[in-house]
C-alpha cells in the first residue's frame, strides 16, 4: 500500500507528472478536484480503508499541512513517498502564464505559497523522499 504526497508550488509541474508517472496506477486526490476539506477528507479515508494507491496533488507547503495526510497514511500501515517539485518562482509563473482559463491562478497566489514553503523532511515520515525538478523543453 503506498501513499504519495506532492510538494510545491503552483506550476511547479505536479499534476503534469501525475499524469505521466501515476494516472493509471494511483488515484489522485486533490483540492482542485474535491474543492473541499469534507470531500478531500472522505476520499482519503476511502483509499485508507479499502488499501487502494493514491497521490495528494495539492501544494502541501508545510510540515503541518502534510501531516493531514501522513500521519493516517502511516497508521493504515502505508508507505510514504513524498515528492518535492524544485521550482523558482519564475520558472512557476512562466508555466503558469501558459495555462489557460481556470488552470491559471493568479500570481499572488505563487509568490504567497513560495514564501510559506518549509521543505519537506524524512524526519515527517516519509519513507523517502524524491526532489524534482522539471525542465522546460
Amino acid at each position: 500500500m503506498e501513499a504519495v504526497l506532492f510538494m510545491g508550488i503552483q506550476g511547479s509541474g505536479k499534476s503534469s507528472y501525475f499524469r505521466e508517472r501515476f494516472f493509471s496506477t494511483h488515484l489522485r486526490i486533490s483540492m482542485d478536484l474535491m474543492k473541499t476539506r469534507h470531500r478531500e477528507g472522505r476520499f482519503l479515508d476511502l483509499c485508507l480503508d479499502s488499501g487502494m494507491r493514491f497521490v495528494v496533488d495539492n501544494t502541501n507547503m508545510t510540515r503541518e499541512e502534510r501531516s493531514r495526510y501522513i500521519l493516517p497514511a502511516k497508521a493504515s500501515r502505508f508507505s510514504v513517498i513524498g515528492y518535492y517539485f524544485r521550482s523558482s518562482v519564475d520558472e512557476c509563473l512562466r508555466r503558469n502564464d501558459a495555462r489557460l482559463g481556470t488552470e491559471r491562478v493568479p500570481e499572488v497566489a505563487i509568490r504567497s505559497a513560495a514564501k510559506r514553503l518549509e521543505q519537506p523532511t524524512l524526519t515527517e515520515g516519509f519513507d523517502r523522499l524524491w526532489y524534482v525538478r522539471i525542465e522546460d523543453g
